[in-house]
């Protein structure tokens, strides 16, 4: 009895062609993209097998139909021996393989592989002939640069793949390739520094994609959850970029890679918090005009958060902080809003992330009139109507503005908003100085595979504050290893590395 569609992985390919051929359909369930091309070679029945789509036409006509037809009435006449001479002296394509489970053949198949079935052989030969159509190397569309490489991460894995190795032609680079997923069979890269990264940190995590106990992996969010050690607090142990060029200078400072089949989004564990403020374009400018921006996306950072929550409090708790001038302007402009300023800072602040939402989820087309409409409506009609003041709604636009200076913090920013709004409207000052001690505190005490996730400031590392507070010339940085303990001054994985296995 032949395996079924649902117990077939660890099932071994039988010598009978007939066979295999009807266990393969009882798997699929005859789909219609599975072609199926019978033949034979000097009298032996043969089948090769391949999806429709997945395979380029002219790749596996060149490589395989016309080798294999050249066969018949010069080739070998018995199985074992055509199979032997396809296996040891026919090359044919580059990356091939032997398959003698189903598992292992469905999956090939699936990847794009052509699998050639020979009558009196329990194996198949799997040739590579992918030729799906892929989206083109293009600009990152979420990390802007201006003297940076213009190339992103795509889709498909093995072209992020070469990315990353035409940056880095090092010997040392590790990439291990495993499909992961019960259901999908995703295929997953795990890349590294073998000097950098203790090898039981890599093993644990591939452990861990291993044994995900999902069906799919559509998107790097299915798998962060599972990777981030730091469960309760606002901030992540973990990052995701686009671009290459910054997956390359992780992996140099000892991090580990992840790049998935189907998103352009590549995983890096672990993350430090300041990463966030840093961009490649920081290491392109000189040293003093990039310590000048990175003090703006601070700058950025706070005003995002706690600036609406600050007026709030201050206008309605602690009014002394005010100059006469200014108070009297605030004072005119508000006396007319029917709602205390919390409230309208909240109202406001929620309209914004509705038509922000609209914006992102409509074609792109009608996108831009939602930006009109929702201006029209908060900026103009609600002034005029008195619900909102001008004041008010000028703080709230600084702050949603400050926030797309740090767009990888965008999802915390928008909570801790709205949290120190609340606070602010019930304790004023108060309250938002007692809710930024405990965000402090959460986050300086949140690590991530032994990576405390606020370091050099927390623990703090004096000599490591050279790319943190300001940043430094190359010479000078260049002076030491760019691995991540001299760079941020830190162990990165606390007692991995000196727990490693010296066996592997």
């Amino acid at each position: 009895m032949g395996p079924d569609m649902y117990d077939f992985e660890k099932f071994p390919v039988v010598s009978s062609l007939e066979e295999n051929i009807s266990s393969i359909e009882n798997i699929l369930g005859k789909t219609s993209d599975l072609l199926m091309n019978p033949f034979f070679i000097n009298g032996v029945p043969c089948s090769l097998l391949c999806f429709e789509g997945l395979v380029s036409t002219q790749t596996i006509t060149n490589l395989m139909l016309v080798p294999l037809t050249e066969l018949n009435g010069s080739g070998p006449d018995s199985p074992d021996k055509l199979f032997e001479h396809i296996r040891d002296n026919m090359l044919m394509t580059i990356d091939r393989g032997m398959s003698a489970e189903y598992g292992d053949l469905i999956r090939r198949l699936m990847s794009g592989f052509a699998v050639l079935l020979i009558d009196g052989i329990s194996t198949a030969i799997a040739f590579g002939v992918q030729g799906y159509e892929t989206r083109s190397i293009s600009e990152p569309s979420s990390e802007g640069n201006i003297r940076g490489s213009h190339e992103g991460f795509v889709e498909t894995v093995r072209t992020n793949m070469s990315l990353v190795r035409r940056r880095i032609k090092s010997p040392l680079l590790r990439f291990e390739l495993f499909p992961v997923t019960k259901t999908s069979h995703v295929d997953v890269i795990i890349s590294y520094m073998a000097d950098r990264v203790p090898m039981k940190l890599v093993k644990k995590i591939r452990r861990q994609l291993e044994e995900l106990p999902l069906e799919s992996i559509l998107g790097s969010g299915y798998v962060e959850p599972f990777l981030n050690k730091t469960k309760r607090t606002v901030f992540s142990g973990i990052s995701v970029t686009e671009r290459p060029d910054v997956f390359c200078a992780k992996l140099l400072e000892g991090r580990i890679g992840l790049l998935i089949e189907g998103t352009p989004f590549a995983i890096i564990v672990p993350s430090l918090f300041i990463e966030n403020f840093q961009t490649l374009d920081d290491y392109n400018f000189r040293p003093f005009y990039a310590c000048l921006i990175r003090w703006i996306r601070y700058t950025a950072f706070f005003l995002a958060v706690f600036l609406p929550a600050l007026y709030a409090a201050i206008v309605t708790f602690h009014p002394e902080l005010f100059n006469h001038t200014l108070l009297l302007t605030l004072a005119a402009a508000e006396q007319t809003a029917p709602l205390p300023l919390a409230v309208e800072a909240f109202i406001v602040l929620v309209f914004y992330e509705i038509i922000r939402e609209a914006g992102v989820r409509l074609p792109k087309s009608v996108g831009g009139a939602v930006s009109i409409v929702g201006g029209l409506i908060i900026g103009d009609a609600a002034v005029s109507a008195g619900i909102i003041s001008n004041p008010l709604l000028l703080v709230c636009a600084i702050s949603v503005t400050a926030s797309f200076v740090v767009p990888s913090l965008d999802q915390p920013i928008t909570m801790l908003r709205f949290a120190a709004i609340i606070a602010g409207g019930i304790c004023g000052i108060y309250g938002i100085s007692l809710l930024a001690a405990v965000v402090l505190v959460n986050i300086c005490a949140a690590e991530n595979y032994g990576a405390p996730v606020m370091s050099p400031v927390s623990p703090f590392t004096p000599a490591a504050m050279r790319d943190v507070l300001t940043r430094i010339g190359f010479p000078k940085m260049a002076e030491g290893n760019v691995s991540i303990e001299k760079l941020h001054g830190v162990d990165m994985y606390g007692q991995a590395a000196k727990e490693e296995d010296p066996n592997g």
